[in-house]
């Protein structure tokens, strides 16, 4: 599917289910990898990312374009256009957009590293996400110093 047809089915999408004509354009954007689409404000273009396509099917392209339209003719109408508000989430149930994108391949998964501890008292061992300071903090349970296993 190329940037053309993708324009020919939002204006075919947005006047089938807003009853609105899309004015404006579309495109396809590789560099989006954790959203499915994004709508600018400022000039009112959509972007849209090919993997929802490409990894998905026709079906879920359409639905995440017709979460895009929701921020767009809500914005056009002045009301209020961002995630959290009542006017987005009615709208988007009645046109039966996603609320959320699937995950694609081009996601991170955003892996932690832990931070292994050992208690020199009593032998405790406990992992943590941020690294501290072993001179500065005692076990809880015996009072004695930690030392880094990793």
């Amino acid at each position: 599917m190329n940037n053309e047809r993708l324009q020919q089915l939002t204006e075919q999408w947005s006047q089938e289910y807003f009853g609105r004509p899309f004015t404006h354009r579309v495109f396809f954007n590789r560099r989006l990898t954790t959203t499915g689409g994004r709508y600018h404000l400022n000039d009112h273009h959509i972007d849209i990312n090919p993997l929802m396509y490409t990894e998905f099917d026709l079906v879920n392209l359409r639905s995440v374009v017709l979460h895009e339209l929701c921020h767009y003719h809500l914005h056009l109408l002045g009301r209020d256009y961002h995630h959290r508000s009542k006017d987005f989430k009615q709208l988007l149930a009645q046109v039966g957009g996603s609320r959320y994108a699937p995950a694609t391949s081009k996601r991170r998964v955003n892996a932690k590293r832990k931070w292994r501890y050992q208690c020199t008292g009593c032998g405790v061992e406990i992992a943590r996400q941020r690294r501290f300071n072993t001179n500065r903090y005692v076990c809880r349970r015996c009072g004695h110093h930690f030392i880094l296993k990793n």
